[in-house]
């Protein structure tokens, strides 16, 4: 777990910790680094603090095979359409060609240059995380996610994209809360089955 703003409210949670001190000078991919230990060790699945999804989500994206693999929803729009007005206020352009993502981070212009949307979980083997912190390191890059990514296809570095399906749910505003509800009671059912299954 990295932690930044109120690093405080996770002490009593018994999972390592690494912190981000710069948090509010950086971006999550700087606070990525900070778990630069356990990136140039082995495989890690990463997932953004804003989100919620099943374990099969996480499977999924683990067991692909590739050194930088990511998770997304082909049927993004029907989450965005309850999220946003527009759905492509904040969607971004995303491409797939046969398991390899080959275009991310854009602004598009219609829902037809959208393919799926970033779920915010992805694996990373030492080898990505050597290329993703290459690109992190140079100092004209945006220093997001779908950014450095972006720029990663850019140089043909392969990226794997691997379809997840949901429920799952991102958070990002007071509005999220609201349209996530049902998403987080239809997690909960998910989770209590996988309970009494084992």
């Amino acid at each position: 777990m990295v932690t930044g703003w109120c690093s405080w409210q996770f002490e009593r949670v018994p999972l390592t910790r690494f912190h981000n001190a710069a948090w509010a000078e950086s971006s999550m991919v700087d606070s990525l680094a900070c778990a630069r230990e356990w990136l140039e060790a082995g495989p890690v699945v990463v997932a953004y603090g804003d989100i919620v999804f099943t374990p099969a989500a996480v499977t999924a994206v683990a067991s692909a095979p590739g050194p930088l693999v990511v998770g997304y929803d082909p049927d993004w729009l029907t989450q965005w359409s309850r999220r946003f007005g527009d759905p492509l206020i904040d969607a971004e352009t995303f491409a797939v060609t046969g398991g390899r993502l080959t275009d991310i981070g854009g602004t598009p212009s219609t829902v037809e240059e959208v393919a799926g949307q970033y779920l915010g979980l992805l694996k990373l083997e030492p080898v990505g995380w050597a290329e993703l912190s290459a690109e992190l390191s140079r100092s004209d890059t945006r220093r997001d996610t779908t950014g450095l990514l972006r720029r990663l296809i850019a140089r043909e570095f392969t990226v794997r994209a691997v379809p997840v399906a949901g429920p799952w749910h991102e958070f990002d505003s007071a509005r999220d809360c609201v349209v996530g509800e049902p998403v987080l009671r239809e997690l909960d059912e998910v989770l209590s089955g996988a309970e009494v299954a084992s």
